[in-house]
């Protein structure tokens, strides 16, 4: 499946588009910010301002495009907020690496008008679904953007993870846990446990087995079709599954923590010259030499 480019919002001569001003308004420097580009912003457009701290549901707000400020965090946020309605946003990195957030406040200024043009393409990128299966019924359920992940948790021993794909048993994985990643997080967790870097607008998932204990585990990419489950027959007492950083529940023996393709996807919008590699060599620190 090809990913979809869409605009990011309707272009009309007769109607400003509405940005929402999206800021963890208990920082200080965030809040400044906010209070700085809101009137700028309300040069071009509609202007409505929340709070990502007050962990507010964003599906039913009515705007165009909403801009982040922030860092990568808040971007998942925002995600999380909008739910299954999800809208085009656009990252003001006012954070570290910022692989989503990676607009500067000064381009965010510069190219207002373009931006609430509502010219600017975005790309879809993939979501997942996870649900714990406890004796066949939903016990949570979780939609995300980063990444699921089965930790052994205490007391800190290996944990054995059956690993099935449509139902088919693929592997038992001896390690400390399990990353189940899209492409947007295979730059978090699943990076920092040896796992590859795909591209953000792939349709795949990555599986990043945590310190295996056999050396012969890598991590596989597979197809975003289909669906992924893992069991853990003997999970320790603090065994859990984390879903974006947010820990869902613990295991109990004979769960099952099912992963699959969300028809929710997340909008980021497409800034000119903000290309993906150009984003890797940046933030990463890539060396060697770029031929011109």
């Amino acid at each position: 499946m090809k990913p979809q480019r869409t605009p990011s919002a309707p272009s009309s001569t007769q109607k400003r588009l509405t940005l929402l001003l999206l800021a963890a308004m208990e920082r200080e420097d965030m809040a400044a910010e906010v209070h700085r580009l809101a009137p700028l912003v309300a040069e071009h457009a509609e202007v409505v301002q929340r709070d990502l701290g007050d962990g507010e549901d964003l599906s039913s707000l009515e705007f165009d495009i909403a801009v982040v400020l922030g860092g990568d965090g808040s971007m998942l946020r925002s995600a999380h907020q909008m739910g299954r309605r999800q809208r085009p946003v656009l990252g003001v990195n006012l954070g570290r690496l910022g692989f989503l957030a990676d607009l500067s406040p000064e381009e965010f200024v510069e190219h207002l008008p373009a931006i609430c043009s509502g010219g600017l393409p975005s790309i879809d990128h993939l979501m997942y679904d996870c649900k714990v299966l406890r004796a066949r019924d939903v016990h949570c359920h979780a939609l995300g953007l980063n990444e699921v992940a089965v930790l052994a948790g205490p007391p800190f021993a290996l944990l054995e993870v059956d690993l099935y794909v449509d139902s088919e048993l693929v592997t038992t994985y001896s390690a400390d846990g399990l990353i189940i990643s899209t492409p947007v997080g295979s730059t978090a967790h699943s990076l920092s446990a040896g796992g590859p870097i795909l591209r953000q607008d792939l349709q795949a998932f990555v599986f990043s087995p945590i310190s295996p204990h056999t050396l012969t585990n890598r991590p596989v990419v597979d197809s975003a079709e289909r669906v992924y489950e893992l069991e853990v027959r003997q999970p320790h007492p603090g065994t859990s599954v984390v879903a974006d950083g947010r820990v869902m529940c613990k295991l109990e023996p004979g769960d099952r923590v099912r992963v699959e393709r969300s028809e929710a996807q997340f909008r980021l919008v497409a800034f000119p010259g903000h290309t993906y590699y150009r984003t890797l060599r940046e933030k990463l620190g890539w060396g060697g030499r770029i031929v011109k």
